[in-house]
């Protein structure tokens, strides 16, 4: 019986090879230029003169799939996206590849940071036949947008991996575009079955009204999960039945759960796994020791070997929970990680306006890294003086043997700053001021490198996670200056991203040739986060108008995006674009939710104005949530905590 029910047979032989850099854009005349020329996203701007003849997602290309009757070929990534950049080079600007795509397939291209709601449903679409995900997306769907199947990245061509044939791109396409053909009908079938697991998925909200309470010992069942995932030698959090290989995010909301318990009830263990976790990060190479600011994850257990990217929102989240833990603890290697990050962020992540950009690349000339790491030859040839060069060697682990690519070192600390200091008999002022014009010189001889792919489009989201950041890092520190900054920024994104009418627009950018403006309907998270980042300011400030302004944002929230039968929230407005199905984000990963963040605000504004329909919309958040709390506690953390700021407001 031949039925196309490869979902798992082609997905199991997906295969992964070298990453690389991102198409630059063209010096001379471009042989082809597609739709995405006209996009002001930059991601879909660097696939603006591949042959593969590109549709952004819109009307116009699901019409033309319909009338010519050809499947939809989707491609789902973002700007600072290794593999998105790997697959863009070998596969959509390679002509062979894009004939047969043109020919018979209709190809849509999407920006997850501008859509996430369309990434958020193909996502789970593709977790019902395989178990994990990840960027570039790539999905075959019927003309109406129904997944047939998909996986992540392809290579282009077939090739052998641990003696089994993996099917490449090429192969793929071509068994796809003959069933649609031949076997259609089983296609379809394929499509409305992968469509209807998708859609319970989606709405697979752990039933928690009646059946769970919301009460200390729910939020004991979150902290009790933490503590069993927690990597008790090197913090953070991963499988101790695997020894905790793999990768490692920060999870700052995990971080914060934790360190709200130490403040709030003495819990020495939470703030032992806080503090482990913040130091060894800071010390380590996810940590950028020349110039400060996170890298978005590291790919083994120490931290050393990161992911490179640099993200906005990791930086803003790190930002407020190192602040906090210094405020917690007064270590002064948490008030120096908390000021060169922000100076990072304000040389790299700031436009001149006051807006703030979304990422960098890991990666220039094809190299993973490149401006991050070292040879022994450019660290001799930044540092002429043997003394210093003697010193920096000590104390960024450089003297020895590399440990990237087996030619380059990562800098990172061989202890902490301040052990190092007291072996060398001196105080942690006496050292950093040592290293001082070492580390200059080492900056400036890094930034006559070419630098990173930046993506300039602002995102009204993470920019509510940086004026948090900036919020909490000036009350904790007690400086003027981040308070300001908070304030610019928070004036920024409501002059230019809220609309007249007080809803939010999700993105700040300008198209080639033209001029930067606002656009697509804000989501869920652009509501919460922002409302978090403006509660934060007030908190820092005491001025009355951001309050004003996070209840105002709030208010619009619920009205269209608020589930009025089962309580949460939905990620698109109600009088968004329809999509097959309407989804509702629930875990917090390396960003919490919006319904988290939502949670999170309903409870600090029933807190800040004493007004009981806060209280009431919190309690119903949380009761929404809290079967999902019960048994996924370490995928809700900041859910966590606001069921515990909540259960302490209801005493008072």
């Amino acid at each position: 019986m031949r039925r196309l029910l490869f979902a798992s047979a082609l997905v199991a032989a997906f295969a992964a090879i070298i990453l690389s850099a991102p198409a630059q854009a063209p010096k001379t005349q471009p042989k082809f230029t597609n739709r995405l020329a006209k996009e002001a996203s930059p991601y879909l701007l660097l696939h603006a003169h591949n042959p593969t003849d590109w549709y952004p997602w819109g009307p116009e290309a699901f019409d033309k799939a319909r009338k010519e009757n050809k499947p939809i070929f989707l491609s789902i990534g973002y700007s600072s996206c290794y593999w998105c950049h790997v697959m863009e080079r070998e596969s959509f600007a390679n002509e062979e590849v894009a004939k047969l795509l043109n020919g018979d397939f209709i190809c849509i291209k999407v920006d997850r940071e501008e859509r996430p709601d369309i990434d958020h449903i193909y996502m789970t679409a593709l977790t019902t036949f395989r178990s994990g995900g990840g960027w570039p997306l790539s999905m075959f769907l019927t003309p109406d947008g129904r997944p047939i199947v998909g996986g992540t990245y392809w290579p282009r061509e077939d090739r052998v991996v641990e003696e089994e044939k993996s099917s490449g791109f090429k192969s793929i396409i071509k068994v796809v575009a003959n069933a649609w053909k031949n076997e259609k009908d089983s296609l379809e079938k394929q499509a409305d079955k992968i469509a209807a697991l998708t859609k319970m998925q989606l709405d697979n909200v752990v039933p928690g009204i009646a059946l769970v309470d919301l009460d200390r010992k729910l939020l004991e069942t979150v902290l009790e999960n933490l503590k069993d995932e927690f990597d008790p030698e090197y913090g953070g959090f991963g499988n101790p039945n695997r020894n905790f290989r793999g990768t490692k995010f920060p999870l700052p909301s995990r971080l914060n759960l934790l360190l709200r318990q130490a403040e709030t009830s003495a819990d020495k263990e939470a703030l032992k796994m806080v503090t482990l976790t913040l130091d060894r990060m800071a010390h380590s190479g996810i940590y950028d020791q020349i110039g400060g600011g996170f890298h978005r994850y590291s790919t083994e257990r120490t931290w050393n070997i990161p992911h490179f990217e640099k993200m906005l929102y990791d930086n803003a989240q790190l930002v407020e929970t190192y602040s906090h833990a210094y405020r917690l603890t007064k270590k002064p290697a948490y008030r120096r990680i908390v000021q060169e990050t922000l100076t990072y962020v304000e040389r790299e992540m700031t436009s001149p306006a006051g807006a703030f950009y979304s990422s960098q690349d890991a990666e220039t000339h094809h190299e993973e890294g490149r401006f991050h790491v070292w040879t022994p030859a450019e660290l001799e040839e930044a540092l002429p003086a043997k003394e210093e060069l003697d010193l920096a060697n000590s104390i960024y682990a450089a003297g020895g043997k590399v440990n990237f690519e087996g030619k380059y070192h990562i800098l990172a600390l061989t202890k902490p700053m301040e052990q190092t200091a007291k072996d060398r008999n001196m105080t942690e002022d006496e050292l950093l001021a040592k290293l001082k014009p070492i580390r200059a010189r080492l900056f400036a001889s890094r930034e006559k490198r070419d630098k990173p792919l930046r993506n300039e489009m602002a995102l009204t989201a993470w920019s509510g996670q940086m004026i948090a950041g900036y919020a909490e890092a000036g009350r904790s520190l007690d400086e003027k200056k981040y308070l300001d900054a908070a304030r610019r920024a928070a004036d920024f994104v409501l002059k230019h991203q809220k609309t007249a009418d007080g809803r939010l627009l999700r993105t700040y950018g300008a198209a080639p040739g033209g001029q930067p403006k606002a656009s697509v309907p804000g989501y869920l998270e652009d509501y919460a986060f922002l409302t978090h980042g403006l509660l934060s300011l007030h908190e820092a400030t005491k001025e009355p108008r951001w309050l004003e302004e996070a209840k105002s944002l709030t208010q619009t929230m619920l009205k269209h995006h608020g589930d009025t039968k089962r309580g949460g929230f939905f990620m698109s407005a109600d009088d968004a674009e329809k999509l097959f199905a309407r989804s509702k984000d629930q875990y917090d990963g390396a960003q919490p939710s919006g319904n988290s963040q939502a949670a999170m605000n309903l409870v600090r504004l029933a807190r800040l104005t004493g007004e009981e329909r806060w209280a009431k919309e919190a309690e119903r958040t949380l009761k929404a949530f809290a079967g999902t709390m019960k048994v996924q506690g370490s995928g809700m953390t900041l859910m966590a905590q606001a069921l515990d700021e909540h259960l302490a407001v209801k005493k008072k």
